[in-house]
């Protein structure tokens, strides 16, 4: 039997390998602030653990470390 990832499409031999994916894969929107990226939080990871910035020509990783949620930044005004 496989299981499939409702947001990717991706499947897995276990139900248990589909909880862990689905921790990291959603539709919200991760902002990379070493390339100034946006992108879908499931294209930063393959295993819901790591993540990396998407783009092949920057180096950021890491959930609030270089990657961060859209809905957490706040646009101030001045």
């Amino acid at each position: 039997m496989t299981y499939t990832c409702r947001n990717c499409k991706r499947t897995f031999t276990s139900e248990l390998e589909l909880e862990l994916h689905r921790d990291g894969c959603s539709d919200e929107q991760l902002f990379c602030e070493v390339c100034g990226e946006r992108f879908p939080e499931r294209t930063a990871t393959t295993d819901g653990w790591r993540f990396s910035c998407p783009n092949d020509d920057c180096d950021g990783e890491g959930l609030e470390e270089d990657l961060h949620s859209v809905s957490d930044l706040l646009l101030v005004e001045q």
